[in-house]
């Protein structure tokens, strides 16, 4: 039985780096909020959707949106998913 939870990611800490970074460090938040949320254990890894990081990107390395809606998907032998929340 897959595990599904839907949360909104705040992005906030990107926005205290230096501008040419904001992007790659809002991945990396992606993946810390996740991490913490979902109770991540040592032999699981996480997968991100391309979709998420096209929204990412979208406005360019220095301007990435402040928070983002996803859906992570937990199941049995496979990496926790990251997939942007279609509304």
């Amino acid at each position: 039985m897959a595990e599904v939870r839907e949360m909104t990611i705040p992005l906030r800490a990107a926005w205290s780096v230096p501008r040419t970074r904001r992007a790659n460090r809002a991945m990396a938040q992606i993946k810390k909020h996740v991490s913490q949320h979902m109770k991540k254990t040592d032999d699981e890894e996480i997968w991100i959707d391309e979709s998420v990081n096209h929204v990412i990107w979208a406005r360019g390395m220095q301007n990435p949106p402040r928070k983002i809606r996803v859906q992570v998907t937990r199941e049995e032998g496979f990496p926790l998913e990251v997939k942007l929340l279609e509304d």
